[in-house]
């Protein structure tokens, strides 16, 4: 069953991002749309936000690199893999669920070395690849993009933004044990 599954969704990945893009296209023919006018103009907006963003993403770039480098990453996982190991989550990936919140190239990074170090086969690397499809950047997301736009109200957003991570982890720990659990 797993086997057919991993085939159904290698098939469905070869043609998924070339059928999103070409019916985009063909929609905004349909709609008179200017298609090449508007995403000149969208990309031209997107690099004055890259701008607008960098002191944010260096700040955040800033801390996150000196929360790594004090071992701070380090205690946390080492006090916590023993709750995590109960409900069936590795210690391992617990570096992966703390940075991904922050940073998605920091995640990236992790997960690429537990990949290298367990294989990208094994429950660990598959357990980090799905935590990171089903989790967001939440500080990232608050620091940068709503710094960027200067919202200030930022009240329940945190708050959620953290419960949907958890969420996201849970469910990838039940959903990776459940697939792929040898």
């Amino acid at each position: 069953m797993v086997d057919m599954f991993i085939k159904i969704m290698e098939a469905i990945s070869v043609y998924a991002i070339p059928l999103i893009i070409v019916g985009f296209l063909v929609y905004g023919m349909v709609k008179k749309v200017r298609v090449y006018e508007s995403f000149t103009d969208g990309a031209k907006e997107g690099f004055q936000t890259a701008v607008r963003i960098i002191p944010f993403l260096v700040a955040m770039l800033a801390a996150i690199g000196a929360f790594r480098a004090s071992g701070a990453m380090d205690l946390l996982t080492n006090a916590l893999s023993p709750i995590t190991s109960k409900i069936g989550m590795p210690g391992e990936v617990l570096p992966m669920a703390f940075m991904r919140p922050l940073s998605g190239g920091g995640a990236q990074g992790i997960m690429a070395e537990l990949i290298n170090t367990h294989g990208p086969e094994s429950l660990i690397g598959r357990m980090a690849a799905v935590m990171m499809g089903s989790t967001e950047t939440t500080f990232y997301v608050l620091a940068v993009y709503f710094g960027s736009v200067a919202v200030r109200k930022q009240r329940h957003a945190l708050p959620v933004g953290l419960l949907a991570d958890l969420a996201g982890l849970i469910t990838a720990v039940i959903v990776t044990r459940l697939f792929f659990a040898i």
